[in-house]
């Protein structure tokens, strides 16, 4: 091991599972593009390995580093966010388990959990989860078995009481499982508060420069990860070398690069309050957020994500998606730069005329790490236009 659990987390981020090369002495491990191994006679693997989907040292080497920065003891690399989730699911729970999620959650989560995994016989119900009297009244009488928080949640930015949640579910005997992949493990580390899974989507903050596919799960009990495990190895939809490699390299800089993306994010959504066309913006930054002082007890910084609504409607919203040159109108998040995102018909079309729809009036702003004046200036001229 090249890193302690005492070190600071940017001394664990670029040292953790990143042991320099054996063999030649190259400081950053080789990239292993390879789909198996010789073996030294049969059954007789050189140093465990045997076959890409079970195991790659580029994989072990990301999984390493991720469970270093989110205090756990197993991280499990996949190839999607939603790969991830799937994982944890069908490792976790069995057919007639029940699940109680935020009724702002993902649009790509929920789609998985109601439409898909309820074919296998997974319920689940979708609940205001600021409100700890609706999640325990959920969980009570669904015989709840898991328990998901997105905090700050995407993309209504919504922020959840992990600990005092972490209570009803265990209280239930459910898991709490925490999306942590708006936050990023630099600014929040849900596993301290009492969650028992932290799962990720590594494309966004965690690989910081859209390039990588991949997610992540990251636990402390060993039967609960031997079970993860289990899913990913028997059902195969792991990280690929390049992938998890990149994600590695993206990862050592999360965070200097998430330090920009707050205080670019901070001043945009003071900027944005001042402006007429402007009906809300949703950040926890801003004192007037309903969860800014939860969000500063549980976060080191407010993050890059922003939500803002018009009042001009679904039309004027999407005139400034369309209008923007630095911001890019493209779906995910979380990269070096500045995107721009419609969710009602994006991200979130599939919660369309459900309860977690989202508003027409709304978009969803990525703040990059570009310069603060440039992205305010594109703003400007786009919202501009609506005048």
């Amino acid at each position: 091991m090249t890193h302690s659990d005492a070190q600071g987390f940017n001394t664990r981020a670029i040292h953790a599972g990143q042991t320099p090369d054996p063999t030649t002495g190259a400081v950053i491990p080789p990239l292993y593009q390879t789909t198996t191994f010789a073996q030294d006679g049969i059954g007789k693997l050189r140093n465990g390995y045997e076959y890409g989907r079970g195991t790659n040292p580029t994989r072990d080497s990301l999984q390493t580093q991720i469970a270093a920065l989110e205090g756990g003891k197993h991280a499990f690399s996949f190839s999607s966010g939603l790969a991830a989730e799937d994982a944890l699911i069908r490792g976790a729970l069995r057919p007639g388990d029940h699940i109680v999620l935020g009724n702002d959650a993902y649009g790509g989560t929920y789609r998985l959990i109601d439409r898909v995994l309820s074919q296998w016989g997974i319920t689940n119900s979708a609940v205001d989860m600021a409100d700890a009297a609706a999640v325990q009244a959920a969980i009570s009488a669904n015989n709840t078995k898991m328990v998901w928080v997105e905090t700050p949640s995407n993309p209504m930015m919504k922020i959840t009481d992990i600990a005092a949640t972490a209570q009803l579910a265990h209280d239930a005997g459910a898991l709490l499982v925490v999306d942590n992949t708006f936050a990023s493990p630099y600014l929040q580390q849900p596993l301290t508060f009492g969650a028992d899974v932290v799962v990720h989507s590594t494309t966004k903050y965690i690989g910081g420069h859209s390039d990588a596919s991949g997610g992540a799960v990251v636990v402390n009990d060993d039967e609960l990860a031997e079970k993860v495990g289990f899913v990913q190895f028997a059902v195969g939809a792991v990280s690929a070398p390049m992938e998890a490699w990149l994600t590695t390299r993206g990862l050592k800089t999360l965070g200097v690069r998430m330090d920009r993306h707050s205080s670019n994010a901070t001043a945009i959504a003071r900027w944005l309050q001042e402006q007429a066309e402007v009906e809300r913006v949703y950040y926890p930054g801003l004192p007037e957020h309903p969860g800014h002082d939860l969000a500063a007890a549980q976060m080191k910084d407010f993050g890059g994500m922003i939500s803002v609504t018009f009042t001009g409607g679904a039309e004027a919203a999407k005139k400034v998606a369309e209008s923007t040159h630095v911001f890019t109108l493209a779906e995910s998040l979380g990269g070096i730069e500045s995107l721009m995102n419609y969710p009602s018909d994006m991200t979130h079309a599939s919660v369309r005329g459900t309860e977690l729809a989202v508003p027409e009036n709304l978009v969803r702003l990525s703040v990059g790490i570009e310069d603060l004046e440039d992205l305010i200036g594109d703003l400007e001229q786009a919202i501009g236009a609506l005048r």
